[in-house]
C-alpha cells in the first residue's frame, strides 16, 4: 500500500517526464519547421493569408498600446533621471528602452496572444476534425503545408510590426517628454544620438524575429496536440498563450544578456 509521500513522488515524477517529452516534441517541431522550410513547392498563398490576418489583427493593437508604453517609459525614465541630475539624458534613456526591450515584447505579445490563439484553435480544429490524418494519409505533410506559412508568416509580421511599434512608441516618449514635461527637443535628440548604436536597432529585430518563431512554433505544436476533443482545443489554445509568454520572457532574459556582453554600451 502506498503512502501519501510516495503517490506525491509519483505524480511529481509523472509530471516532470510529460513537462521533457512535451519539450522534446516542441523540439522536433522546430528542426521539422526548419528542414520543410526550404522543401518547394512552397505555400505562398497559405503564407500570404496568415501574413494579412495576423498583421490585421495586430496592427491597431499594436500602434494603440505603444503610445501610451512609450509615454510611460518617458515619464518614469525623465523623473528617475531627474532626481540624479541627469536631464539631458532622458531621450536615450527613453528610446533605448523602448527599442531594445519594450518595441519586441509588445509586439510579440500581441501577435502571440491575438494570432498565435487563433493559429491554435484553427489547427486543433483541423486536428479533431481528422484533417491532419487525412493530409498524411493522402501523402500531404501538413508540417510544410501548414506550419511552415504560419510560422514564417508570424515571424515576417513580427518582425514589421517591431518597427512600427518603436517608431510609435518612440513618438509617443518625445512628445510626452517635450511637450507635457517640459523637456528641450534639441537635449532630447541630441541624447539619443550619443547613446544610442545601430546594433540596438539589429537586437531590437532580431528579438521580434527569435519571438515570433517561437511564438509560431508553440501555437502550432499545442493546435496539432489537443486532447479530449472541442475542450482540449480550448485548452490547447489557452496552455499556448501561457506556455508562448514564459519562454519569450526567457527568452528576452537570455538575448539581452549576451547582447550586453557582446556588444559594449557606446561611450563606455
Amino acid at each position: 500500500m502506498t503512502t501519501a509521500t510516495e503517490r506525491g513522488v509519483d505524480r511529481i515524477a509523472t509530471a516532470g517526464a510529460g513537462a521533457l517529452e512535451q519539450t522534446g516534441r516542441i523540439v522536433q517541431l522546430f528542426v521539422d519547421v526548419a528542414r520543410q522550410s526550404v522543401v518547394r513547392p512552397f505555400q505562398w498563398r497559405e503564407f500570404i493569408q496568415q501574413a494579412w490576418f495576423i498583421a490585421s489583427v495586430t496592427i491597431l493593437p499594436s500602434a494603440l498600446i505603444s503610445v501610451p508604453f512609450g509615454a510611460i517609459v518617458s515619464l518614469q525614465t525623465a523623473s528617475l533621471i531627474k532626481q540624479i541630475g541627469a536631464e539631458s539624458y532622458t531621450g536615450a534613456a527613453s528610446v533605448l528602452v523602448v527599442l531594445q526591450q519594450a518595441s519586441p515584447i509588445i509586439t510579440v505579445l500581441l501577435v502571440s496572444g491575438a494570432a498565435g490563439a487563433a493559429v491554435a484553435a484553427d489547427l486543433g480544429a483541423r486536428t479533431i476534425r481528422e484533417e491532419i490524418d487525412a493530409m498524411a494519409v493522402l501523402g500531404i505533410n501538413p508540417i510544410q503545408r501548414l506550419v511552415v506559412p504560419r510560422v514564417l508568416a508570424m515571424v515576417i509580421v513580427a518582425v514589421l510590426l517591431n518597427g512600427l511599434v518603436a517608431v510609435v512608441g518612440i513618438a509617443g516618449g518625445y512628445f510626452f517628454n517635450v511637450v507635457v514635461q517640459g523637456g528641450t527637443p534639441g537635449a532630447y535628440l541630441a541624447s539619443f544620438g550619443t547613446l544610442a548604436q545601430l546594433p540596438d536597432l539589429y537586437i531590437s529585430t532580431i528579438k521580434a524575429a527569435i519571438f515570433g518563431l517561437i511564438a509560431g512554433v508553440i501555437a502550432c505544436y499545442k493546435g496539432l496536440n489537443p486532447k479530449g476533443g472541442p475542450k482540449g482545443v480550448g485548452d490547447a489554445v489557452n496552455q499556448s498563450v501561457v506556455i508562448s509568454f514564459l519562454l519569450l520572457f526567457f527568452a528576452n532574459l537570455i538575448i539581452t544578456a549576451v547582447y550586453l556582453q557582446i556588444v559594449p554600451a557606446k561611450g563606455a
